[in-house]
């Protein structure tokens, strides 16, 4: 990818490069520079742009692309504009930059990942209340022994977990539970045994587990560590939703037949982390997480993210014919 005569690059990369720049980044995005940018894409092709405040400050555009019959489903194609916070000391280059240089990307897999459902995310924090007292004595039944049975009973669950992935190859990471201790809470002096100590955890749950059944696994490993270990929840999604991905789900059989026609070799896959698809599969709407990026490192939220031009036009290529065939799909039969 080299830095080439402006004039020369395919168009579709110099917008692309535009829209790269737009610091949409947080604390803080450029919310209003990245909406006035589709509205202009709106504007030049014709297509209406609605402005949707879903609150205060924060504007989704809507561009609308009418079919030959505006009565059936629509077709959403939905990102998001804002980035996370990047640490620029630590890219090769300005990440808002959008640089292009002369050199490819080294990556050995041609298949393409699509996603069909996504983990539950969980954010729980435990809470051990204890006896307090100085740091000189032995004092019993302390907050910080029944919370470390806590943190091991989780901590032995995750290892479990993590030798299952490991064991099977047939398992990708979003068929497993993955959790992580991420943060631990207590204490007011080195020579003082606090009355209270809190772990924190980030919870990743397949979307085959027993979702009830887990709570009230979470309450075993509290009672197993004493009496005053408590949980709590800052984060609980209860609606785990599988996008059907064989020939009774219409709009995976023309996904499906695409690719096949264009010699596309495909990996569904459960997305590990969490997406804003979880929403709409909870409210019945079939949603595939689909990137054509093969031949890319997944750097997502990493340094020096970067896509290499052929593939990105490959990409638009692909969507041109996706998007063809399943504007097409037939009525389904409550839509007629």
């Amino acid at each position: 990818m080299a830095n080439k005569d402006p004039e020369s690059e395919h168009p579709s990369v110099t917008l692309f490069r535009q829209y790269l720049r737009i610091r949409t980044v947080h604390p803080n995005p450029d919310y209003g520079t990245a909406v006035a940018f589709f509205e202009e894409r709106a504007h030049q092709l014709g297509l209406s742009c609605q402005k949707v405040e879903v609150t205060p400050g924060y504007v989704i555009p809507v561009l609308t692309w009418p079919g030959t019959n505006p009565t059936l489903s629509s077709i959403l194609l939905n990102s998001h504009m804002d980035v996370v916070p990047v640490f620029k000391e630590h890219w090769s280059h300005d990440p808002f930059e959008a640089f292009k240089d002369s050199e490819g990307l080294a990556n050995p897999t041609d298949a393409f990942t699509v996603f069909y459902s996504e983990r539950s995310l969980w954010w729980v924090r435990f809470t051990s209340s204890g006896r307090p007292g100085h740091g000189s004595r032995f004092i019993e039944d302390t907050a910080a022994e029944k919370l470390h049975k806590v943190v091991s009973s989780i901590l032995a669950f995750r290892e479990k977990e993590r030798q299952r992935l490991k064991s099977n190859p047939h398992l990708k990471e979003g068929a497993v539970t993955c959790v992580n201790l991420t943060k631990l809470e207590g204490g007011v002096a080195y020579n003082v045994v606090p009355a209270t100590m809190s772990a924190s955890f980030d919870f990743r749950l397949a979307p085959d587990v027993d979702l009830q059944a887990f709570e009230k696994q979470l309450q075993s490993w509290c009672q197993a560590a004493g009496e005053g270990v408590t949980f709590e929840f800052a984060q609980r999604w209860m609606k785990p939703r599988v996008t059907p991905i064989d020939d009774a789900n219409p709009w995976w059989a023309a996904f499906n037949r695409v690719c096949k026609d264009m010699n596309l070799t495909l990996e569904p896959e459960i997305f590990p982390a969490a997406t804003d698809s979880r929403y709409l599969r909870a409210v019945g709407i079939p949603a595939l997480g689909f990137s054509p990026m093969n031949r890319t490192p997944v750097l997502l939220h990493d340094h020096d993210e970067r896509l290499h031009e052929t593939v990105f036009l490959r990409g638009i290529d692909i969507y041109t014919r996706l998007l063809s065939v399943l504007a097409s799909v037939p009525a389904l039969p409550n839509e007629n």
